[in-house]
């Protein structure tokens, strides 16, 4: 299972709101993104991504995407 911790990574760097990310993206990355977007990105796992997101969510955070994802194994049902 992986699980998005955005949030964890912003609040880690003193990013309290999605327009100090959008800035952000757009100062470091020249990457746009709408609020509604910014917006589920922080409160919801996204389903997908584009690279092109995660390039710019990763130059801007000065992280790597290992970063921004926790990943649990699920476990295997018919091997326990």
């Amino acid at each position: 299972m992986l699980e998005w911790i955005l949030r964890k990574v912003m609040f880690d760097r003193g990013i309290w709101s999605g327009a100090v990310l959008s800035r952000l993206l757009e100062e470091k990355a020249s990457y746009r993104i709408s609020a509604a977007s910014i917006s589920a990105l922080i409160n919801q796992q996204p389903r997908q991504m584009k690279t092109e997101t995660l390039d710019a969510l990763c130059t801007a955070l000065e992280c790597s995407p290992n970063d921004l994802w926790v990943h649990t194994p699920t476990p295997n049902e018919k091997g326990a």
